[in-house]
């Protein structure tokens, strides 16, 4: 750590861009993992001296004070602990990442396209009670209701790590608010995840293999987007990748943040090639239908969501739905650790 300090601080570091990028996102994954193993030493530190402080106070009011807060720098140690313990299990090449999320609704119609539209929500809530950054690049609205499809951009460390846990074919039950007559319907949404891919790292898309579209952006944006086409939709033809962007005002922007996207999906395509084991990364996700969800939502006739891979699993439905997925993303990791 300290020796890659020394080369930021060193003259004409900023010479070679992409070798200085890598070397700060190197450092940065560094300090991810040492700033978690730092607090619980001092948390256990500032605890020892509290006891100590508290054994040798004669008032009994102080010496209670004393052991309330090193119980709380004991809390805190263990949370801390928790945290670089699960860090410990993102050790994949691009765990380190920031990740690319894409919801996609199920056949159904205004069913699907609502539980979509719940899943963003879900996941925006996850991403802001954890500090991870999130911007919305693309979003296709439903014809009556919710979503047909959204991507959104998770920046934080590790946020691959922990989002790859998520990819898969997630199954809504519930009484549907938009039947007349009040019966139970099951409806399904797919996720994907892929990691954002480093500028120097060498992905091949040549300019004869794109095929650029350019429309109006959709939804809330003021004038200027619902009159200009500056949203981009980038199509890979050797491998049918689509992709697209509408969060800037300037399509140059969204050509460029949708090329970040679209690289890091061949990337990942490419590496799928090379292992010839399509269900490490895509498999998973299947058929938006029956017999492949990973994850269940019961809102009616009980409520229970369960995670059909590792058998986690709360009636706290509403808590799940507001960004609560933290126990699931946990037991998921833990059982690939323990599989691998």
């Amino acid at each position: 750590m300290t020796t890659l300090e020394a080369l930021a601080a060193e003259p004409g570091f900023w010479d070679d861009t992409n070798k200085a990028r890598t070397l700060i996102a190197e450092t940065n994954r560094y300090r991810a993992v040492l700033k978690p193993f730092n607090a619980v030493a001092t948390a256990l530190e500032d605890a020892e001296m509290l006891i100590e402080l508290g054994e040798a106070e004669e008032d009994a009011v102080q010496r209670a004070q004393a052991e309330r807060d090193a119980g709380e720098s004991l809390d805190g140690a263990e949370k801390d602990f928790e945290r670089l313990e699960m860090q410990s299990l993102l050790n994949g090449e691009l765990d380190g990442s920031n990740a690319y999320l894409t919801l996609h609704a199920g056949a159904g119609g205004t069913e699907s396209c609502d539980w979509a539209d719940m899943l963003l929500r879900m996941y925006m809530h996850y991403c802001e009670n954890s500090g991870f950054g999130v911007e919305v690049m693309e979003m296709s609205a439903g014809d009556e209701a919710g979503i047909k499809s959204a991507t959104l951009l998770i920046s934080a460390d590790f946020a691959y790590g922990y989002m790859k846990a998520e990819r898969g074919v997630h199954r809504l039950v519930r009484i549907s608010p938009f039947d007349s007559q009040k019966r139970r319907h099951t409806s399904f949404a797919a996720l994907d995840v892929v990691a954002e891919v480093a500028d120097d790292v060498e992905v091949d898309i040549l300019d004869d293999d794109l095929r650029v579209d350019t429309y109006r952006s959709s939804g809330a944006g003021g004038q200027h987007v619902n009159t200009t086409d500056s949203a981009v939709r980038l199509t890979h033809l050797p491998t049918g990748i689509v992709v697209a962007c509408q969060a800037e005002r300037s399509q140059h922007k969204n050509r460029a943040k949708a090329m970040k996207l679209l690289r890091a999906k061949v990337y990942e395509w490419t590496l799928d090639q090379k292992r010839k084991d399509m269900e490490k990364f895509y498999g998973q996700k299947g058929e938006i239908a029956w017999g492949s969800q990973i994850r269940s939502y019961v809102l009616q006739p009980y409520t229970m969501v369960k995670d059909h891979r590792t058998s986690e699993e709360t009636s706290n439905v509403n808590a799940v739905l507001n960004g609560a997925l933290q126990p699931f993303i946990e037991a998921y990791l833990k059982k690939q650790a323990a599989e691998g």
